[in-house]
This record gives structure tokens, C-alpha cells and sequence, in this order.
């Protein structure tokens, strides 16, 4: 019934809405199949005629209570959490905004770009409180694509991998020849959205390196500090 995110599943949330048109449809085609006709031509229209200021104030009260209505439909519906799934809903930020104003679903995720991903992954930095989070991936990145500093000024070194499949060893053991040798990387973190296979898990514990599948991924997007999810101990908490 409800996906990944929490969200009412998009077929039941149509079938919903299907039915209630359907509902409204019949009561509307029997109302004016019956009695409407005789009412607008004749009794509305004496009554528009005969009282004209009351008209106009009933019938902008009734668009302010459909209005009101549609809002109030939209809410419930969840509408009010439905965010472009675009590169543009991505915006780089300077400063640490409240940590409750970002979070990202999943399938928000899923249809980013590779330069969305790891940009939504250090704006989340950003919420975080890390200092001076930027993305710097691209050709020839050396396997970096966000850094970050802690209050510690510790360097985070993130390698944002976006692929259908879970990862393998192989470019969890690239990353381990460049996180800490070439960049300096204090925590090398490599996230990737839909995990890692169980000989790359076992290749990380065993040189250190710090690694978020998807469920990890998914308790920072919707809100939990990096360091929480981590189990990273920190004054940047």
C-alpha cells in the first residue's frame, strides 16, 4: 500500500481518486437528469434576478470553499510532499540551513542524475553542519566526488555510486588506494544507493572504510545526522 518512502502507492492513490469521481459523476448526473433543469431555468434564475448582491456574496463564498476544499484534498493526498525529481531541486548551499528544511526520497534519488546524487549528498552535508561540504566529482576525480570537514576538522571523503547493482569489491578497493594515500581522507565514506555485495562489505571492514547502503542512506535522507547513522562519535552533533 505504501512505498519505500512512506507514500501512498501511486495506483491506489488513482484507483482513489477514480472512485470518488465516479461517486460525485453519478449524484451529479442524477441531480441534473431529474430536477436541475427546471431549477436553474426558473427558480435559480428568479433568485439571481430578485436578489443580486447576495448572489455574488454566496457564490465567492463558494469559491473560496472549493479552494479551500482543493487545498485540503491535496493535503491529505500527500501532494504536499511531492518535489520535482529534476536537477534543479538541487541548489548548492553555502551555509547550514535547519536540518528539518531538506530531506530527499529515495525515488527522488533514483531518478537524479549522477551530478544531482552527489550534489543532494553534500547538501545534506550541509544540514549536517560540515564545513565547506563541495562537489568535486568528475573525469579525473581519483575517486572523490563530495568533501566535507567536521568541527573536529576532520576530512570526509564521499564516493557517491548511484548503480541499479549492488557494488563489488573492485571499486570499493579503488577507493581504498586513493581515499586516504592521495586525498587524506580521516573517515572515506562510500555510499551507495542500492548497497554492496557481501565480498566488498567484508574488503572495507577489513581496511576501515566506511560504507552506506541503502539503508543507511535512506535514515540520513529523511533527516538523521550523518554521524548518528554512522555511529560516529562527533561534537558536530
Amino acid at each position: 500500500m505504501f512505498d519505500e518512502d512512506g507514500s501512498l502507492d501511486p495506483l491506489l492513490k488513482f484507483l482513489l481518486y477514480a472512485v470518488l469521481a465516479l461517486a460525485v459523476g453519478k449524484v451529479l448526473w442524477e441531480w441534473l437528469s431529474e430536477d436541475a433543469n427546471r431549477w436553474i431555468t426558473v427558480d435559480l434564475w428568479g433568485l439571481v434576478a430578485d436578489h443580486p448582491w447576495w448572489t455574488g456574496l454566496i457564490t465567492a463564498s463558494l469559491l473560496t470553499g472549493l479552494l479551500l476544499l482543493g487545498k485540503l484534498l491535496s493535503f491529505l493526498f500527500g501532494a504536499h510532499n511531492q518535489v520535482g525529481l529534476d536537477d534543479t531541486f538541487i541548489t548548492p548551499l553555502d551555509d547550514a540551513p535547519d536540518p528539518d528544511v531538506l530531506t530527499f526520497k529515495m525515488k527522488q534519488f533514483s531518478s537524479m542524475s549522477a551530478t544531482g546524487f552527489e550534489q543532494a549528498c553534500a547538501n545534506l552535508l550541509a544540514c549536517d553542519g560540515f564545513r565547506s561540504p563541495r562537489r568535486v566529482g568528475g573525469a579525473g576525480d581519483l575517486g572523490v566526488d563530495v568533501t566535507a570537514r567536521d568541527t573536529e576538522d576532520r576530512l570526509l571523503i564521499l564516493q557517491c555510486n548511484q548503480y541499479q547493482n549492488p557494488v563489488g569489491s573492485g571499486p570499493v578497493q579503488k577507493f581504498n588506494g586513493t581515499a586516504r594515500p592521495h586525498h587524506g581522507a580521516d573517515l572515506p565514506i562510500m555510499i551507495a544507493l542500492n548497497g554492496f555485495t557481501g565480498p566488498a562489505i567484508d574488503f572495507a571492514r577489513h581496511h576501515q572504510l566506511i560504507l552506506m547502503g541503502r539503508p543507511e542512506l535512506k535514515r540520513w535522507a529523511h533527516g538523521e545526522h550523518l554521524y548518528n547513522v554512522l555511529g560516529t562519535q562527533s561534537t558536530t552533533q
